[in-house]
């Protein structure tokens, strides 16, 4: 992660100091625990609480002799804590205390992702209501296709993100428990309820059976859920990025005053911010594949998740964070343009009622090779000859003698493509 793609509330959570006071926590907590089942006095839990301190640069310095990160910490922390820090760790081990702290974090971070997607929703509820019934072409392969509308294009990424709100809340679930069962997960040192102990005071759930490390299974379902949020980010970035290109121009990220496109072309607006997202999508996604190879460890345990996490971890957290506050800010401020897209619905001369018309003749006695063959035709003379799709149909003498001139004009109605946007939106929106 670098502070250009990073904001404080979701660097905070993987800085030194959150992380030293989780496993500070985590370790007074069990002392807890542990005094009240009369493993260790009283007394040194209090004093554990009392005088618990450590010092970030004096850590890092034991841990360049010990080379272990864990002990650098304990042992910093009996220097402040005194005698009684020989109770402090009784019966656990490094993972305990590793993968507990990483499950508070990765829960920090979704409570942070969650708001920011809350963001991106209201944002995107609010546009689609805005254009609900702001008619602009629909297409498919890139190319004109029939009418919609702006609103529903935004009412269907919406939805993705409604989902992926949903997906978030069940990772979150599913990566808040907490591991205390001490050597290859067995409880030969250390009572469950310790484990239970901890786990209360942490906001997390126990893990019904960690084999000294808690299954990375649940990691890895954490961070498929980060990447699907992170596709369906690209796939809005992506249709905005399209709609602002020059020949289409129907939408465009907003422009402030002073802003510059180029270092060569002072009349440029680039997509810049959309481009961004795209890329800031595949480092998220990124993280995706080593989750999964994750899962596979030696037995009871490995260390080959450690360094993977330790690096994705915070770079796909924070990375999504930035992403998906930059996205909100784009939505809420996108630039709409009505008049260009009636400009572009009106482009193929009447081409996007194709289907309709391809209908109205089967409704009206033709076969559909038929009437697909006659529609094609027609159609094609729009393409190659610049014609008006209609007028082309009105002198087609098997088009005619199917179906009156009146009714043919009828097929080109464009509130025929919008009748059921109230439904979609109630289905979407409830409203």
């Amino acid at each position: 992660m670098i502070p250009r793609y990073s904001r404080p509330e979701m660097t905070r959570i993987w800085e030194p100091e959150n992380k030293f006071r989780i496993w500070f926590e985590i370790e007074a907590h069990a002392c807890d625990a542990q005094a009240k089942l009369g493993v260790i006095p009283e007394a040194a839990a209090k004093a554990v609480w009392e005088r618990g301190a450590w010092d970030i640069e004096r850590i890092d310095e034991i841990e360049r002799e010990t080379k272990h990160d864990v002990i650098a910490f304990l042992t910093n922390l009996a220097e402040h804590v005194g005698p009684e820090a020989r109770f402090v760790h009784q019966g656990m081990t490094s993972s305990d205390v590793l993968d507990t702290c990483l499950a508070v974090q990765l829960k920090q971070a979704a409570d942070l992702l969650l708001a920011d997607l809350d963001r991106v929703l209201a944002a995107l509820k609010t546009r689609a209501f805005e254009f609900k019934d702001t008619i602009c072409l629909g297409r498919s392969h890139g190319i004109h296709a029939e009418p919609t509308t702006f609103g529903l294009k935004l009412a269907g990424h919406y939805a993705a993100f409604a989902r992926n709100r949903e997906r978030l809340a069940r990772a979150r679930d599913e990566i808040a428990t907490c591991a205390i069962s001490g050597a290859v997960g067995t409880f030969a040192n250390i009572d469950p309820s310790v484990e239970q102990h901890v786990a209360e005071k942490m906001g997390l759930t126990i893990e019904p059976h960690s084999t000294q490390v808690i299954p990375r299974d649940r990691h890895a379902y954490f961070f498929a859920t980060l990447g699907v949020v992170a596709a369906s980010l690209e796939n809005l970035a992506t249709e905005i990025r399209h709609l602002q290109r020059s020949e289409v121009y129907e939408a465009e990220e907003y422009f402030s005053p002073g802003q510059k496109g180029s270092s060569a072309m002072p009349h440029k607006r680039n997509p810049v911010l959309t481009e961004n997202l795209t890329g800031l999508a595949r480092v998220v996604r990124a993280a995706v594949v080593p989750a999964l190879e994750n899962v596979t460890l030696w037995h009871e345990r490995d260390i080959s998740h450690s360094s993977v996490e330790r690096m994705f971890g915070p770079d796909a957290t924070v990375t999504l964070d930035f992403a998906l506050n930059r996205l909100a800010g784009v939505v809420e401020k996108l630039l709409v343009y009505p008049d260009n897209m009636k400009r572009n619905l009106d482009m193929l001369g009447g081409l996007v009622h194709s289907q309709r018309v391809l209908l109205g003749l089967t409704q009206a006695g033709m076969s559909r090779e038929a009437a697909y063959s006659a529609v094609q035709r027609n159609a094609m003379k729009v393409w190659t000859e610049g014609k008006d799709f209609l007028e082309e149909l009105k002198t087609d003498a098997e088009v005619i003698a199917h179906i009156a001139e009146a009714d043919l004009e009828t097929c080109f109605d464009m509130g025929y493509h919008t009748k059921n946007v109230d439904v979609i939106f109630q289905r979407i929106f409830g409203v």
